[in-house]
C-alpha cells in the first residue's frame, strides 16, 4: 500500500471524491443520521464537493492522503497521477492544522475531518497506516497533538480510536434553536 497527497489538481480531486468520498459519506449516511447528504443527483454532489475540497487543498495546512493499492495496480507506477491513472484506491484520511489561539496554554493541533478505508480493504492495518500518515504530518508540522470528533453513534469508529489511545477532552452537544 502507498499512502501518498492527493494533488489540488482537478481530475485527482474529481477521482478521489467519486470513488471515495462519495462512498465513505453514503455510508455514514445510513450508520449516523446526522450524515444525511442532500437530495440531489451523485453528479451534483460530486461537483460541488470536488469544488469544495479543490478550494481547501489550496489551504495552508489542510491535507488529503489517499492510499493507492499498488499490489492491484496491474503495472501501472504506483507514483502515476491520480486522476489519469487506474489506480485502485483503498482509502483516505483528510486533516487540518490548527493552531492554538496565543491566549491558551495549549499546542497547535492537527485536526483529523474524515478517514476511510474501503470494505475490501478493511480489517488489516491500513486506516491505522493512514492516522499514522497524519501524525507524521502533525510532527513536521510542529503540532503534537492529534485531535478529532467522532459521532456518538459511530461505535465501530470509537472503538477504533479507542485503540489507538485517543481519550474524549470534550462533548459536542445539539439542540434545535426551536427547542429553546
Amino acid at each position: 500500500m502507498h499512502i501518498r497527497p492527493l494533488p489540488a489538481e482537478e481530475a485527482a480531486v474529481r477521482r478521489y471524491v467519486e470513488e471515495l468520498w462519495l462512498p465513505y459519506n453514503r455510508e455514514l449516511e445510513r450508520t449516523v443520521a446526522e450524515f444525511a447528504l442532500a437530495d440531489r443527483p451523485d453528479a451534483d454532489l460530486v461537483d460541488a464537493e470536488a469544488e469544495f475540497r479543490s478550494g481547501r487543498l489550496a489551504e495552508d495546512g489542510f491535507e488529503i492522503w489517499i492510499a493507492v493499492d499498488d499490489a492491484a495496480a496491474d503495472g501501472v507506477d504506483a507514483d502515476a497521477e491520480l486522476g489519469a491513472a487506474d489506480l485502485p484506491l483503498a482509502g483516505f484520511v483528510a486533516a487540518e492544522r490548527e493552531p492554538a489561539p496565543t491566549v491558551f496554554d495549549r499546542p497547535d493541533r492537527l485536526v483529523i475531518d474524515d478517514l476511510y478505508v474501503r470494505e475490501l480493504y478493511r480489517g488489516g492495518d491500513l486506516a491505522r497506516d493512514l492516522v499514522g500518515r497524519a501524525a507524521s504530518y502533525a510532527e513536521a508540522a510542529d503540532c503534537p497533538q492529534v485531535a478529532l470528533d467522532v459521532d456518538t453513534d459511530n461505535e465501530r469508529a470509537r472503538a477504533f480510536y479507542d485503540s489507538l489511545g485517543f481519550e474524549p477532552r470534550r462533548h459536542r452537544l445539539v439542540v434545535d434553536t426551536a427547542e429553546l
